[in-house]
């Protein structure tokens, strides 16, 4: 066990050391970063981190090696909108051989001062779809597509590529590869590897936003620096999935829930505890309101609290707080970015099929007659916390009462006594064996 603890303290220094990555960095150099995988909020500050790194150093150039299937609108237009504004001319790199841009890396790769591909590479395929890979129908469909078709036309005509293939690449989800997307004029060139790319930009004039141009040169002579992802945010990366983040936090809950039907089994405690947190960790990232994600968790320990105390007022009430908390965390929440919904439905029906076998079980022990509060704890064994005279506190099935003894006598820290009646909050107590009052 002390093992175990001490290697997850390691692993959790570990990812945060590696949060705090240096902006030092020679002037004048290149600056490549390896953006492969999902668009997301992780990777959207990702690469604001590393276009800021750029800035602060006075880079010559930028250049963002992508390889993505695509990922999340909103996350994708931050990072068209961070590349428009930023002082450092930026080159997106299709890369690696067999890598491809599609869907919102279409957008990103385009809003590239420089666009470049490798070979056996492909862009496209940017039709807006929901999280799960339907497509969006009706009016928002229409109304999803007539924006992205907007936003691509708009970057592709900033930057002078190809409008008109850009908008089909959304309403018709075309894809090509890296020699037709250079003959349309959706990139700028094929580059076989990174010395290729700083050659083929050398001596290019590029504008950064109107009226501002830079002319790069001397970059293959240039120093080079390096910047990928730190540990920390593939961590969290993971965890920022809102279907990773959901399960988490109900496996968690049941986890909670048979540890506190089976006190001291310890493991399925902390394992709640670390699940539930890190599903909160993973909506942090995600654009959800908070005051939602309390009302969940207070949701969450009111069905808890069922268990011990009955009488269905704190579940209820927990059912219609976990509700409203669902309701608020995702309404201004893009639908990209919640939970499916067949996946809440299923997490819906077993917490409350495990939640309502516990209670009915809990019920069945209990019986009818069943007390709660202090009047449950008569005669029960009480063990002295301190040395009684006649006042103190005891210890009853582990929980900690004020208490006093009967006829006023005294009792030594760590005498056996026996409760027997209540009053209010405080207990009333006699030595064990002794049969007076």
């Amino acid at each position: 066990m002390y093992r175990a603890a001490a290697a997850l303290l390691a692993f959790a220094a570990v990812l945060f050391a590696s949060t705090g990555c240096s902006n030092d960095a020679p002037d004048g150099a290149v600056h490549v970063v390896t953006a492969d995988g999902e668009i997301n909020p992780v990777m959207e500050r990702f690469l604001d981190r590393a276009i800021g790194r750029a800035e602060d150093n006075g880079a010559l150039l930028v250049v963002i090696e992508l390889d993505t299937p695509g990922g999340l609108s909103s996350s994708m237009r931050e990072i068209v909108q961070r590349m428009e504004r930023s002082t450092v001319p930026i080159a997106v790199y299709v890369y690696p051989a067999g890598g491809r841009a599609a869907s919102a890396g279409t957008f990103i790769t385009m809003a590239g001062n420089i666009a470049a591909m490798a070979p056996n590479t492909s862009i496209g395929a940017a039709a807006a779809i929901n999280s799960d890979g339907s497509d969006i129908g009706g009016t928002l469909g229409k109304k999803v597509e007539n924006d992205s078709v907007a936003f691509i036309r708009g970057i592709a005509e900033l930057r002078g590529r190809n409008a008109d293939w850009a908008e089909q690449a959304v309403r018709e989800a075309v894809a090509v590869d890296q020699s037709k997307a250079v003959e349309l004029g959706v990139v700028d060139f094929v580059a076989n590897d990174l010395a290729d790319l700083l050659k083929k930009s050398d001596g290019r004039t590029l504008e950064l936003r109107p009226g501002t141009s830079v002319t790069l040169s001397g970059l293959s002579e240039a120093g080079r620096v390096n910047t990928k992802m730190t540990a920390w945010e593939h961590f969290v990366g993971f965890f920022a999935d809102p279907t990773v983040a959901s399960l988490l936090i109900s496996l968690g809950f049941m986890a909670l829930l048979i540890e506190l039907w089976n006190p001291g089994l310890i493991v399925p405690g902390t394992a709640g505890v670390i699940a539930i947190t890190l599903g909160f960790l993973g909506f942090d990232v995600l654009p959800v309101d908070t005051a939602g994600l309390v009302l969940i968790l207070l949701g969450l320990a009111m069905i808890a609290m069922e268990l011990f105390v009955p009488g269905g007022i704190l579940g209820a009430s927990g059912t219609v707080a976990l509700i409203l908390g669902a309701v608020i965390a995702f309404r201004d929440t893009p639908s990209d970015l919640r939970p499916p919904e067949w996946l809440l439905a299923v997490i819906a029906v077993v917490m409350l099929g495990g939640f309502g076998t516990m209670t009915f079980a809990v019920a069945r022990l209990r019986g009818p007659g069943y007390l709660t509060g202090p009047a449950a704890l008569v005669g029960q064994i009480a063990v002295a916390g301190v040395e009684m005279a006649p006042t103190g506190w005891v210890q009853v099935n582990g929980e900690r009462w004020q208490a006093r003894l009967e006829g006023d006598a005294t009792a030594a820290a760590g005498a056996s006594l026996r409760v027997t009646r209540t009053d209010g909050q405080q207990l009333w107590v006699r030595a064990e064996g002794d049969e007076g009052h």
